[in-house]
């Protein structure tokens, strides 16, 4: 097992990787019609789930008897039925079922039976008919992300209404009209967009959204929101134990927010956040917290120099910026700041790679996806993704292999390679870096609705619906 894990490390650390297989492309009829917002690895990496506009879920599966690299074939087709684009999918562990999550607001179950190991491609079609058992409509807002446990039971979501669910599928159904849901686990004033958990810290978990923190709640300390439950309006949030914030954010009237958020399966407390129009950040959720004198004074960033003159005199008027409610909540710095991409025209998930966790990546409005060494964030990897915006970077559990997607409708995998990457882009990492930047000004120039609009009118029709996730 050392042995493995010191050759598989050994493959990551040259980060010498190329496009191997391209899922899902035009010669092939089993794959997406739509942006693929969503991939995650299941069953330990023997699988690979897929979803997104066209509303569907793709299983993919690797076909030992192809005598090729990495041939994964789409094994399995699942039609949710549900009204929106598709969020986030995943296969609950433990179990053949699979929970989705969408802009309609609902969060779904489905039962996808036995995907078959062999014969020809996409030969289960299951629509949501057959296959949904669990359709929960808890939510008042669009649902974005969903985590799970290590349990086909449990998992928890998080909405644009601000909330956090736990669901339990061993409760009977309820009938969400009735307003007979469950209370959430917690609840805010501002749209909530991502949430990070970590299996070996699993009783706490971050939450971010239109805010320019992240949060920790630990579920140890979780209360019911008693005056909710007697009719009464609960403003306060009881249970938050830690913010996690910037010295000096990017402000200027732009609107701040966090777009993507993920906590280290490998240690348990490390954490990033990704914030539009900024960079990537590292986060301990161990770190001591700012003092509380020094975390109230925002000091100002001379490469911001200029935006910071208007800055003071919108930010009290713009309703585009939150308002942080929780300003008693100790506040943690970030340990490191990994910046080159662009993050601005849609939904950047963020994440680590390597076996331990010692690489960070994001997607970019350009195309690229970028990889980090996280010990000193040095620029290691940069490699074109998608022909638009890279949005969903998952790496497979065990293989040094990288699974990309975005505003294309297939779904790219990359892996190392002996001799020169074709897809590498890190000669002309200095140009593109230069670029991301002056958009990225340029974008914290436009306030929130004037951004939103030329966003829409800067992408075309078939892809317009990318641009809002």
């Amino acid at each position: 097992m050392r042995t493995r894990r010191r050759l598989v490390s050994q493959r990551w650390s040259s980060l010498n990787f190329d496009r191997a297989r391209v899922l899902g492309s035009e010669e092939d009829d089993d794959g997406h019609t739509g942006c693929v917002n969503a991939l995650s690895w299941a069953r330990d990496g023997e699988l690979l789930l897929s979803a997104g506009d066209d509303r569907t879920v793709r299983v993919w599966r690797m076909d030992p008897t192809v005598d090729e690299d990495y041939p994964f074939l789409c094994r399995g087709i699942l039609h949710t039925g549900h009204m929106a684009n598709i969020f986030n999918a995943h296969m609950l562990p433990h179990s053949s079922n699979i929970a989705t999550v969408a802009g309609d607001r609902q969060v779904r179950v489905h039962e996808m039976g036995q995907v078959r190991q062999y014969g020809p491609p996409a030969d289960s079609r299951t629509d949501a008919k057959h296959s949904c058992i669990r359709r929960l409509r808890c939510h008042d807002g669009r649902v974005k992300r969903l985590v799970t446990e290590d349990s086909p039971h449990l998992f928890l979501t998080v909405s644009e209404d601000g909330t956090v669910r736990q669901h339990d599928l061993r409760t009977p159904p309820h009938d969400c009209s009735e307003d007979a849901c469950p209370p959430p686990l917690i609840k805010v004033d501002f749209p909530l967009s991502t949430m990070a958990f970590s299996s070996l810290t699993s009783y706490q978990f971050v939450v971010a959204g239109e805010s320019e923190y992240g949060y920790l709640f630990d579920r140890r300390h979780a209360g019911r929101f008693l005056k909710e439950e007697r009719g009464m309006v609960e403003n306060g949030m009881t249970h938050c134990v830690r913010r996690f914030g910037r010295r000096s954010p990017n402000s200027g009237g732009y609107r701040e927010h966090i777009t993507g958020a993920r906590m280290s399966s490998q240690n348990g407390h490390e954490l990033l956040l990704s914030y539009s129009g900024d960079a990537v950040y590292l986060y301990s959720t161990r770190d001591d917290a700012e003092d509380k004198s020094m975390s109230s004074k925002r000091p100002r960033d001379d490469s911001s120099s200029d935006t910071e003159d208007d800055t003071d005199s919108m930010s009290d008027h713009d309703p585009w910026l939150a308002q942080d409610a929780y300003s008693g909540v100790p506040l943690i710095m970030p340990r490191a700041q990994f910046a080159g991409a662009r993050n601005v025209a849609t939904i950047k998930d963020v994440n680590f790679l390597g076996p331990d966790d010692e690489f960070v990546t994001s997607g970019s409005d350009d195309g690229h996806f970028f990889v980090w060494r996280k010990k000193d964030g040095a620029l290691q990897g940069l490699f074109e993704g998608d022909g638009s915006v890279v949005n969903v970077i998952e790496g497979h559990p065990h293989l040094p292999l990288v699974a990309a997607s975005g505003i294309d409708t297939t779904v790219k995998l990359f892996a190392p390679v002996s001799g020169p990457s074709a897809f590498s882009r890190m000669d002309s990492a200095d140009r593109i870096i230069s670029s991301n930047a002056n958009q990225a000004k340029f974008s914290r120039r436009v306030r929130g609705p004037d951004l939103s609009a030329l966003l829409a009118a800067a992408v075309s029709d078939d892809s317009a619906e990318c641009t809002h996730q």
